[in-house]
């Protein structure tokens, strides 16, 4: 069995949270591909960035995606660039429900703080994650069975909705 939901969209969107929620809500589980990558490196994704680079945290992410995509998790939270890699969205696409979180930047900035921990948006944050969506968002639409909107609503909020959407409340 693989999972149900898959959740996509940029940093600031409400990924892991709204994972969670909809884990609550299923009696189920999730399983967020971010937190799998610092499981496996030992580290946190901003040392992998500092220390290894980008193409190493991606190889990680594949991985961590693939993982995720065939597990017994009803959720999975996707980290913001899993969608680019051909072997990723392969996995992605095999999800019955993709479910594409857009949020704004002036929701996303207060939620993830554009701290260092977010090792895109390290220098001239508001521009970075500008571009980031500029050159993602098309992706994220192509690969979504459902768009929602996260600004100005709590998780709970969001999880209900996306359970009503496709049928599962």
């Amino acid at each position: 069995m693989s999972p149900r939901i898959v959740l996509i969209g940029p940093p600031g969107a409400g990924k892991s949270s709204i994972a969670k929620a909809l884990a609550r809500k299923l009696v189920s589980t999730s399983i967020d591909t971010d937190l799998l990558v610092e499981q496996t490196a030992g580290k946190k994704i901003s040392e992998i960035f500092i220390e290894d680079g980008e193409p190493h945290f991606r190889n990680l992410e594949v991985a961590a995606v693939l993982e995720a995509c065939a597990s017994d998790a009803d959720v999975v939270a996707l980290g913001g660039g899993a969608i680019l890699r051909e072997e990723s969205i392969a996995a992605i696409s095999a999800i019955p429900n993709r479910i594409f979180l857009d949020v704004s930047i002036s929701n996303a900035a207060p939620r993830i703080g554009f701290n260092k921990d977010r090792p895109l948006l390290l220098v001239n944050p508001r521009q970075q994650w500008q571009k980031l969506m500029s050159d993602r968002r098309s992706i994220y639409q192509s690969l979504a069975t459902l768009e929602i909107a996260t600004d100005n609503k709590k998780p709970d909020e969001v999880a209900a909705q996306i359970l009503e959407k496709i049928g599962l409340q």
